[in-house]
C-alpha cells in the first residue's frame, strides 16, 4: 500500500513539473533541486515555491544552460543577499547568450522562409496560377 501511495505522489509530481518522477529524482540528488522536504516516508514534498525553482531550471536547461552552471547558480543563491550581484551576473551573462541564440535562429528561419517562398513562386508557374502579392 505503501509504495502505491509513494508511486502515486511521485505521478502527480511529475504531472505538476512536466518531469518524470526519475528525472526529478535525478535533479534532487545532484542538488539542483535543494529546497525540497520529505515526508516520513522519506518522500518527496513539493510546494507552490518548488514547483517554481524546477520552471525556472527547467527553463535555464530549455536555453542550454549546463546542469554544472545551474548547480553553481543555486549553490551561490543558498549562500544568501551577498551572492546577488554574482547571480545577476550569471543570469546576464546567459541572456546575452540565449538572446545570441535566438538571433542565430531567427536568419535560418528567414533562410528557410526564403526557400518557401521560392517554392511557391515556382509551384505557381508550374501550375500557371496568378501570383498575388
Amino acid at each position: 500500500m505503501l509504495l502505491n501511495v509513494l508511486y502515486n505522489e511521485n505521478e502527480r509530481h511529475a504531472k505538476k513539473t512536466g518531469l518524470s518522477a526519475p528525472t526529478l529524482r535525478y535533479y534532487e540528488k545532484k542538488g539542483i533541486l535543494p529546497f525540497i522536504e520529505r515526508n516520513e516516508h522519506d518522500q518527496l514534498l513539493y510546494n507552490d515555491q518548488n514547483i517554481e525553482w524546477v520552471k525556472f531550471v527547467l527553463a535555464l536547461r530549455a536555453t542550454g544552460m549546463p546542469l554544472a552552471e545551474i548547480k553553481q547558480y543555486i549553490e551561490s543563491y543558498k549562500k544568501g543577499e551577498s551572492t546577488i550581484s554574482e547571480r545577476r551576473n550569471m543570469m546576464l551573462q546567459h541572456k546575452k547568450k540565449v538572446e545570441a541564440d535566438m538571433a542565430q535562429t531567427y536568419l535560418h528561419l528567414e533562410r528557410i522562409n526564403y526557400k518557401l517562398a521560392l517554392c511557391d513562386t515556382l509551384e505557381a508557374g508550374l501550375n500557371n496560377k496568378q501570383i498575388k502579392i
